[in-house]
């Protein structure tokens, strides 16, 4: 009896709060699982980090720390390093990405489309595993200063000293500037291009005083992540011997002096806190104004076609663009069959030794990038299909903080993010080992850093189901989890994928947080191989070919996720027109 009537209150209250908040008892346990999951494995090794940065020896609040970073002279060249890098490869970025974006938009001309597609390869292939290969073809004694000192004598000092890592950065991360800046050009009204037009504004103003204003937003939310980017980066200025910057010497200071050094964690929020800053720059920027089309469908740019002439130095102009571009591509596939590389514009002799070398010797990275990055995966679409289903199918309190927090691991540098959990977890045992010198954090750093690319896939696909197909599964008796497992996440399959997949390729290429949590090379995934094999010269060519590898896996998940969106759309249209005629 009174079992009973323990029992009756607590169904009564879940009958309120699903009344209240729309969400069954299940979607509150996946909701206070995935609060503890943020919880655990972001929020608490970030606030470590900043409460190890303000905390003096014996515990109590200090600016200190603080002090002592600028009053350091190596610490001070450091952040104005990295400082400089940023803006400079923003604005070098800028100069590749906006006439790309804006002569395939405006213009008529075959292969446009092919052009803007291999403007945005650069983003599969991470930027310290072409900096050796653009070493080989920039550098002092590289093919292109070779080829100038032999015809022209003359050299261009490319890749010296800061100047290669804001060249590397720049060719890899100017994509995020042609994607966004391509998608605002073809949305802007072309009525308001033709009314500048009747009143006498042409040619270079035209784009000045109302093209490119129309197309900021796009072009400021670009550039904003090419800033956090390159300032977070540690893999490109480590590989090119840059240690004079502020990842690479959190890195240091973390390696070198140990996990107590106040300096790190100093070090660590200061590039959180420009990383925040330039996100929250990129929208307050845009505050106030109002950028929308008045016209629905309005066609874009008129678009014209180039005479001869000027189809000839479009063609030349994009050409010789693509191919400094590519040239990392390009580098790294001749550097993974050379034999001997050196001091000559092209190899001197060519082998198969270097793939041999890998697949005899370090196919556990390939087993473990697929183990680590599949788990990882798996973790952030089940995260993101939570996440995107609360906060778009219920009521729940405080769930756009979900969101918020999830997406903030998009601010949060890999190397900080490691260095919180060596701090957090160091006394933790997981069967006796302590859970620091496994791999499973490795697995969870690399679920952390790109839960974001999976949520916005996620919510993406969910805001294209018509709530009225769930409402109609309900009026006929389907509970909530049979509802979602059998019309939910059936059609938000092909979002669901795509977040796997874009998951998986960019956390296959993640090296900052993977370079601080490998303890031991059994460990090794595909990037800290790379890593390990460009050291030394005699590495270089196995760690070309292990690149190459790791450029194909991604290059093949990008093409894979894009079949697999586009048919899981075209198989979910009817259901969606269902649900519309309802």
């Amino acid at each position: 009896m009174n079992s009973a009537a323990s029992t009756a209150p607590s169904g009564a209250g879940f009958a309120s709060l699903r009344r209240a908040w729309g969400v069954a008892p299940g979607s509150l346990l996946a909701a206070a699982l995935v609060i503890a999951f943020l919880a655990a494995f972001l929020l608490l090794p970030v606030g470590t980090v900043f409460v190890t940065a303000f905390a003096d020896a014996d515990g109590s609040f200090t600016l200190g720390h603080f002090a002592s970073f600028f009053t350091t002279s190596l610490m001070r060249e450091s952040f104005g390093n990295s400082l400089y890098v940023a803006l400079a490869s923003v604005a070098l970025a800028s100069a590749i990405a906006v006439p790309l974006a804006y002569l395939t938009v405006r213009f008529e001309f075959r292969g446009a489309i092919l052009i803007q597609t291999l403007g945005v390869l650069p983003l599969i292939m991470p930027p310290f595993v072409g900096a050796v290969a653009m070493t080989l073809i920039f550098g002092r004694s590289g093919t292109v200063n070779l080829l100038l000192d032999q015809y022209l004598g003359f050299t261009v000092p490319f890749m010296q000293g800061l100047n290669g890592v804001i060249f590397v950065e720049s060719l890899h991360y100017f994509p995020f500037i042609l994607m966004n800046l391509i998608v605002t050009l073809r949305n802007i009204d072309s009525a308001m291009e033709e009314a500048a037009l009747n009143l006498g504004c042409r040619g270079w103003r035209l784009f000045r005083r109302v093209v490119f204003p129309l197309a900021l937003p796009g072009y400021l939310a670009g550039a904003a992540l090419v800033f956090v980017k390159v300032f977070d980066d540690l893999g490109t200025p480590l590989v090119l011997g840059a240690t004079n910057m502020l990842a690479p010497q959190a890195y240091l200071r973390i390696t070198q002096v140990g996990l107590e050094d106040p300096m790190g964690y100093v070090i660590s929020v200061i590039m959180i806190a420009f990383s925040i800053l330039a996100l929250w720059l990129s929208v307050r920027v845009m505050k106030g104004k109002d950028y929308t089309t008045v016209q629905k469908g309005a066609g874009g740019l008129a678009r014209r076609r180039l005479s001869a002439g000027e189809s000839v130095l479009a063609y030349a102009g994009i050409g010789l663009v693509l191919l400094v571009v590519l040239s990392p591509h390009f580098g790294l596939a001749i550097l993974s069959f050379a034999r001997v590389w050196s001091f000559s514009p092209l190899p001197d002799a060519y082998t198969l030794q270097h793939y041999a070398t890998v697949f005899s010797e370090s196919s556990f990275m390939i087993s473990n990038t697929l183990l680590y990055c599949g788990l990882a995966a798996l973790i952030d679409v089940a995260i993101g299909t939570t996440i995107a289903y609360l906060i778009l199918r219920t009521r729940l309190p405080g769930r756009q903080w979900l969101d918020f927090v999830a997406s903030a691991a998009i601010a949060v540098p890999g190397i900080v993010l490691a260095i919180g959990y060596l701090r957090s977890f160091q006394g933790l045992q997981l069967f006796g080992v302590p859970v620091t010198q496994t791999w499973i954090l490795i697995m969870i750093a690399y679920a952390v850093r790109r839960l974001p690319y999976a949520l916005r896939s996620c919510m993406a696909a969910l805001q294209q189901i018509n709530v009225s197909l769930e409402e109609a599964a309900e009026m006929l008796g389907a509970s909530g989890w049979r509802t979602v497992r059998r019309i939910v996440i059936p059609l938000m399959a092909g979002g669901i994928l795509a977040g796997f997949v874009s998951s998986f390729i960019t956390a296959a290429v993640e090296l900052s947080a993977t370079i601080l949590l490998v303890v031991k090379e059994s460990q090794a995934p595909m990037s800290y191989g790379i890593y390990l094999y460009m050291q030394s010269v005699a590495g270089r060519g196995p760690g070309a070919a292990l690149g190459v590898l790791a450029v194909a896996l991604v290059a093949l998940g990008t093409y894979l996720s894009h079949r697999v969106v586009e048919r899981a759309q075209a198989a979910s249209a009817p259901a969606r027109t269902a649900g519309r005629s309802r």
